[in-house]
């Protein structure tokens, strides 16, 4: 595991693609926590528990999540004050997130913000935002900026995007460019009828940058640097 940042009250790690930051009730499959609690056995405790499935999940130091395939900065707070600080910050909105990803397709505009609530769906492993949407439907925001539309040699469009959530839903920049109809590349669940593309066997979403306010009042700026499917995709086909 990447550290990226450490001192005593937190740290960031660059998580890589395929990795679960916690457990489901469901599987046993290696997590963030289990790396967690085998190199800071004293973060045991810190935070919150949650249940899944009938079964409660220690998420020690777990102030947010990025989903399995997505890779990158993933902040883990060290001791209940700075958990509870953080914590603060990300329901006032106040940490920033921003995302690169590949989609499908090309826009007509370059920037943009997506704001539709998101439901839940028919499949228990999907969100909907717009028709369809089942359930409570929660608030759901997402400024998004084609940063480089290219075509591969198939002839096949693509853009690579720059994407900041301003609020945090399950699978919320899946299912917003689902909404928009530009999938994220190799998303398995939201876009399942389109082949891999780009060299990516996963999904084409890095959380590249957090920002955020320590408990000292100082702003923190943390990068992500890209894995190897990442870097060699924007090596290939953006011009900086």
């Amino acid at each position: 595991m990447q550290i990226l940042f450490e001192n005593n009250d937190f740290l960031v790690i660059n998580k890589p693609a395929g990795l679960v930051v916690h457990g489901d009730g469901k599987t046993n499959k290696p997590t963030v926590v289990d790396w967690v609690l085998e190199q800071y056995p004293a973060l045991k405790g810190v935070g919150e528990s949650a249940t899944f499935n009938d079964e409660e999940i220690d998420r020690p130091g777990i102030v947010h999540r990025l989903d399995e395939e997505t890779s990158g900065a993933l902040l883990i707070a060290k001791t209940s004050a700075a958990f509870a600080h953080f914590k603060q910050q990300f329901m006032e909105r106040k940490v920033e997130k921003e995302y690169h990803a590949f989609v499908w397709g090309w826009f007509k505009e370059s920037e943009g913000v997506v704001n539709v609530p998101i439901g839940r769906s028919a499949d228990p492993r999907r969100r909907l935002a717009g028709r369809g949407a089942r359930g409570e439907l929660r608030e759901a925001i997402t400024k998004w900026q084609a940063v480089h539309q290219f075509t591969d040699a198939t002839g096949e469009q693509f853009s690579f995007m720059h994407l900041f959530p301003k609020t945090g839903r399950t699978h919320q920049l899946r299912v917003h460019m689902k909404y928009l109809q530009r999938p994220i590349v190799s998303d398995h669940v939201y876009a399942n009828t389109m082949p891999d593309a780009l060299g990516f066997v996963r999904l084409a979403l890095h959380a590249r940058k957090i920002t955020f306010m320590d408990q000292h009042g100082m702003n923190r700026v943390v990068e992500a640097p890209y894995p190897e499917d990442f870097s060699d995709a924007v090596a290939k086909y953006v011009k900086e």
